[in-house]
């Protein structure tokens, strides 16, 4: 599988999946006017790097802002995390947030509590 990469806009993250390193990562605001699509195109990627992951899967996540429409979806693509790591496919979710981001640290602890997968809350400045 070829590395794929989705330019950050305005209202979308930068997303980075680099199968051979086992690494997916998100970055920037994610207000997209369409979240299911664009967060289908993610998923989808990860749904066929996980027909040959590597032995540990790294999830970063460093978002600044996330409309529920979003939150919905990366609800969507951590589903599909835990359902892998049931099936023995190691992980690490890395969910960044800044010292006085109370929404983003909120939602990283609702994701933390809602799945039952190795899932670190960074705190960064």
């Amino acid at each position: 599988m070829n590395d794929f990469f989705m330019r950050k806009t305005i209202n979308t993250p930068e997303v980075e999946l680099l199968p051979s390193k086992g690494i997916l990562k998100l970055e920037g605001r994610s207000i997209p006017e369409d979240p299911g699509d664009f967060y289908n195109s993610v998923i989808s990627k990860l749904e066929e790097y996980y027909q040959i992951p590597n032995d540990i899967t790294q999830i970063d996540i460093r978002l600044e802002y996330v409309n529920s429409g979003s939150s919905k979806a990366l609800l969507e693509l951590l589903r599909l995390v835990k359902e892998n790591y049931d099936n023995g496919k190691k992980c690490i979710v890395n969910w960044y947030f800044e010292e006085d981001d109370e929404s983003i640290h909120e939602l990283g602890l609702h994701f933390q509590s809602t799945f039952d997968i190795p899932f670190k809350l960074i705190n960064y400045y």
